[in-house]
Parts: C-alpha cells; structure tokens; sequence
C-alpha cells in the first residue's frame, strides 16, 4: 500500500508539472510554494490535528471548499489585497484553537474507551 501511495502521489506531480509546463511554456521548481500554507489552511480548517492522529478526508474536503469559499468571496467583494491575507490568517488563528479544542475531546474520548475496556 505504501509503494502505491508512493506511485500515486510521483504521477500525481508529475501530471502537474505537465499541466503548468503546458499552461506557462516554462518549468520551474518553485512554482508550487505559494499553495502550501493554503494547503496547510485547508487541512486544520477541516479539523486535522496539527500533532496527528485525528482527521477525516472529509473533512479535508470540507475544509478546502470552506477555504475556497472565503478565498473566492474575498477576491469578489474587492477587499484590499492586505485585508484579504489577514481574514485568511484570522481564519487559520480560529481553526488552530477549534483544533486544541478537537485535540482535547479526542483525547478524552480515548481516555474513557480505555477506562471501559479495562
């Protein structure tokens, strides 16, 4: 399973660095570095615990159409560039303390199922 993961995830960049070779006429390797903290927004957003152990793809899923959401709002409502990246970061602030939040109930949920097995 783990060298399929491997596989998906080399072809997977692979066809993006086709599809933006394609769409720019050039290559270069640092063209993805602006999408990871977007990336790493949509994750927490959709509630993935940023120490591990805790999260869904769905609600990844959700988290990214949430992000999309605001992003694309805030493009349409013509908010200042600046204001923009700090509603985003207000966004990221909320999400990491829901995150401690989640953190907590997830490790008392873990704690009682281990109290009543025993």
């Amino acid at each position: 399973m783990t060298i399929w993961l491997f596989i998906l995830s080399s072809v997977s960049a692979a066809f993006v660095g086709m599809c933006q070779t394609i769409l720019f006429n050039s290559a270069q390797v640092s063209a993805g570095q602006s999408y990871i903290f977007n990336t790493i927004i949509s994750v927490v957003v959709g509630g993935v615990l940023l120490t591990g152990g805790f999260g869904s793809v769905v609600g990844i899923f959700f988290g990214t159409i949430t992000f999309a959401i605001v992003n694309q709002g805030i493009y349409f409502t013509n908010f200042d560039r600046n204001l923009s990246s700090l509603i985003i970061g207000v966004m990221l602030l909320v999400a990491v303390l829901m995150n401690n939040t989640f953190r907590k109930i997830a490790l008392s949920a873990t704690t009682k199922k281990k109290g009543t097995a025993a």
